[in-house]
């Protein structure tokens, strides 16, 4: 290869790394209360703004998953990450992109029952849309819809003129592709301090 495809190649890759986009962190830590504060202010500080959070039980006993979502350069996010790290009872944090991970979020839509009485199109509006009815009252109906951000984003959109009366959207819960075990690499990680 040639120095001039090194330099193209080398101010692509640098050009990227500055480019501002979703970065997914995943924060293992003990259960404990105030740890979501000490974690949060570190965004606050450096300015960056968190676009989801989901704190779970892992399968680890006494320790909790993080699951943080920001958009931000990777060189932000790489910080940010150094820094958790340094938090006391946060075992370890992880920065991944969209590609490294699996990842689902739900949706709950609220809409009146009318929309449901006036003929099949709502209803096959939401099993095409591989949602579910989760409830259903006199006045309204809950449809839930697991998915990614776009999808749960545009069934709502879909969903607008039956007249939605509300709309929540939960946080991101992740899983890297890794074959890492949670319970094995806290257990070397115990063992190396």
């Amino acid at each position: 290869m040639s120095n001039t495809n090194n330099v193209k190649l080398a101010s692509e890759l640098l050009e990227k790394d500055q480019e501002k986009r979703s970065f997914n962190l995943s924060i293992l830590t003990e259960n404990k209360s105030g740890l979501l504060n000490a974690v949060t202010i570190i965004f606050t500080r450096r300015k960056i703004n968190i676009e989801s959070i989901n704190v779970s039980e892992t399968e680890v006993e006494g320790v909790s998953r993080y699951t943080i979502v920001i958009e931000s350069t990777r060189e932000q996010a790489e910080k940010v990450v150094k820094r958790i790290r340094k938090v006391i009872d946060v075992f370890w944090a992880f920065v991944y992109e969209n590609d490294e991970i699996f990842y689902q979020e739900i949706a709950l839509y609220k809409v009146p029952t009318r929309a449901f009485l006036n003929g099949d199109n709502a209803e096959h509006l939401v099993r095409n849309n591989g949602a579910r009815i989760l409830v259903i009252e006199e006045d309204f109906i809950i449809i839930e819809k697991t998915g990614h951000q776009h999808e749960t984003r545009d069934l709502l959109e879909k969903l607008k003129p039956y007249g939605v009366l509300e709309f929540v959207r939960s946080g991101r819960i992740a899983m890297s592709k890794s074959t890492r075990r949670t319970d094995l690499f806290l257990q070397e990680l115990h063992n190396h301090h």
